[in-house]
């Protein structure tokens, strides 16, 4: 199972305060062992909303909303892509991790869709397009 671990973003994090030193470098040794376990497959931080955008679809309508965005938090300040054998095991690994944020924070679990989720709706040839696609994206390293 493959599941995405959110970072919730913070009124320091929007505000573009970085990070400790000592934060980085505990979170640099919980990323290896993350990576030593096979867990971690993707992480990055990400920027606060001001550098960002949202797209609003209605109908066949777009609307851009450039950041930041006011309410905090429901944003997301970084993310992990992790492959576990359960919820359970990404609630243990995310128990270890260091807090991420000086002060409170919060960290959200999302399982990820597999393939055989979407039962006989995702039809062969959408699996095939798939797969060509995965293929493609991994040759492209």
């Amino acid at each position: 199972m493959r599941f995405m671990i959110l970072v919730k973003a913070t009124k320091d994090s929007e505000a573009g305060k970085l990070p400790s030193a000592q934060l980085l470098a505990e979170m640099g040794k919980f990323n290896e062992e993350l990576v030593k376990a096979g867990i971690m497959q993707a992480g990055e931080g990400l920027q606060p909303s001001s550098k960002g955008a949202r797209v609003k679809f209605s109908g066949s309508n777009r609307t851009v909303t450039d950041g930041p965005f006011t309410e905090t938090k429901e944003l997301v300040a970084g993310f992990w892509i992790w492959k576990c054998k359960s919820k359970q095991e990404a609630i243990d690994w995310v128990k270890r991790c260091p807090n991420p944020m000086p002060g409170d924070s919060e960290i959200e679990i999302r399982q990820i869709f597999e393939a055989e989720d979407f039962g006989k709706e995702f039809t062969p040839e959408l699996r095939e397009q798939e797969e060509r696609l995965r293929a493609k994206m991994a040759g492209q390293k």
